[in-house]
């Protein structure tokens, strides 16, 4: 998360690589640094994400945590993907891997504290679709 917002060499390899492939179908500036993916956007989002999780310890707040695990879970689901189906590699820092192993760890454990948050989840997406489709009387 810091590399994104420092504006790291890393992260301008990898942003760099995945503008340079989204431009091969037309989509040049995707993940550009004003692009609509770019290195502030989805550091934004992981920030918020790690923000709500810790929120998320005090009891008052766990359903906080529960949509930070969702936002966690969406933002690695994307950048795993990212590393496995695009020319971007799982190792394109010549780190060894490391950052796409991060990725997974962290997709998993944010998978599994959607599991054990599923109660919160509920109640969550209960509440939502009373407010947005309320029960005709």
């Amino acid at each position: 998360m810091r590399f994104k917002f420092t504006n790291a060499p890393e992260t301008q390899t990898i942003f760099g690589k995945l503008n340079d492939w989204a431009a091969s179908f037309g989509a040049e500036g995707l993940f550009a640094q004003t692009g609509l993916f770019s290195q502030y956007v989805i550091g934004t989002a992981e920030l918020f994400a790690a923000a709500l999780v810790l929120i998320g310890i005090h009891p008052a707040f766990r359903r906080l945590q529960a949509v930070g695990a969702l936002i966690a879970f969406a933002v690695m689901s994307g950048a795993v993907n990212f590393h496995l189906w695009t020319p971007l590699g799982i190792d394109p820092n010549n780190d060894g891997g490391g950052l796409f192993f991060m990725a997974v760890i962290v997709w998993m454990t944010s998978f599994g504290l959607i599991i054990v948050r599923r109660r919160e989840l509920g109640a969550i997406f209960n509440g939502l679709r009373s407010t947005l489709f309320p029960a005709r009387s």
